[in-house]
């Protein structure tokens, strides 16, 4: 009987030395699942999200609307290397860099003006 306890408290000790062993592959795939993870959810989609906005700057030309990422809207009176010079107003004109504009604005979203 001395030896069946023997035996079990032999093989009880042995177990979490077998379970550590195939511990490290599971760690080491959970970590790599998770970067991708983090890849396909955060940063692809912010690379489109760049890659778009720069195909949008590219685009703009003298007469478009745009909106800055400050909320002015206005209208592209010049297009320079590294700016724009938006006309705000009837003659004020101010120059923002190209990174600073957040949108063009479209013909089809601008609003239609009631009138009474």
């Amino acid at each position: 009987m001395e030896n069946i306890f023997t035996i079990l408290a032999q093989a009880q000790a042995a177990a979490p030395e077998a379970a550590s062993q195939g511990g490290g592959l599971n760690f080491v795939l959970i970590m790599v699942l998770m970067v991708a993870a983090m890849y396909f959810l955060m940063i692809a989609p912010q690379r489109k999200r760049q890659k778009q906005h720069k195909l949008m700057i590219d685009s703009l030309k003298t007469g478009d609307e745009v909106v800055t990422i400050g909320g002015a809207f206005g209208t592209i009176a010049n297009v320079k290397e590294k700016s724009f010079v938006v006309r705000l107003g009837d003659n004020m004109k101010v120059e923002f860099l190209k990174s600073a504009v957040q949108e063009k604005i479209s013909s089809e979203s601008a609003p239609v003006e009631v009138q009474k």
